[in-house]
């Protein structure tokens, strides 16, 4: 694992475990996630962690398979694909190594096989489907350089967040802004839940004009149009 990016420190990872995909692409002005497809093979897949990348020749896995044993504890795969549609990149038996090697799980700009297994070992993995072939295992391929995956710039060291959204990239040399923005929209959302929350229950015993909930920002938008 040598030539791996540095992990990321812990202070970070489990920030970031306390957000998800969705504030973070806030925090990164509506960008940052992967293409729609790409989601988790199984309900409750949540995965943070350090890229290591693995590029790929269309529908080979050869590289993957070495991805697997240079990766451990705190590392995610981030596996460019090509979209690939005709042959399944992993399955049952990999995602078993993975696990068993440490990963916190394998992000696919592909398909994949062994639906129901892959469910059963629990590592989370995140692909555009499912398919039975197989893949060749011939390569080319190349292992922790700067990538495209499913439509997102990935370079090895990102922090990688991966929840029933989507994927969200963020890259290295933005982590601490993104972490910090994306903490300030959570709570921001936090407050505004309760405002609704609150005005649901009140308007049970009265009626309440529902103006009042809306967001501050909200009129001083609408006023270039005449609202």
């Amino acid at each position: 694992m040598s030539n791996n990016a540095e992990l990321l420190s812990k202070e970070v990872i489990e920030r970031a475990k306390k957000l998800n995909t969705t504030v973070l692409t806030d925090a990164l002005g509506c960008t940052g996630a992967m293409d729609y497809r790409v989601k988790p093979v199984a309900a409750g897949m949540k995965v943070v962690g350090t890229a290591l990348t693995v590029d790929l020749r269309a529908g080979d896995n050869l590289f993957l398979h070495q991805g697997i044993y240079c990766g451990g504890k705190g590392y995610v795969l981030v596996v460019d694909g090509k979209g690939h549609t005709e042959n399944a990149y992993l399955g049952e038996l990999m995602a078993a190594a993975a696990k068993a090697n440490g990963l916190e799980g394998i992000i696919v700009d592909g398909l994949v096989r062994d639906k129901e297994m892959l469910g059963e070992i629990g590592l989370p993995i995140f692909a555009k489907g499912f398919i039975p072939n197989g893949p060749f295992k011939d390569g080319p391929g190349a292992i922790n350089i700067p990538i495209s995956c499913a439509g997102v710039s990935v370079h090895p060291g990102d922090l990688i967040v991966g929840d029933e959204d989507g994927v969200t990239v963020v890259p290295k040399d933005k982590i601490e802004e993104v972490l910090r923005k994306a903490e300030d929209k959570l709570v921001y959302e936090e407050k505004r839940l309760q405002t609704i929350n609150s005005f649901i229950e009140k308007s049970k015993q009265e009626n309440l004009d529902g103006k009042s909930i809306a967001p501050g920002w909200l009129a001083d938008k609408m006023k270039q149009y005449g609202y």
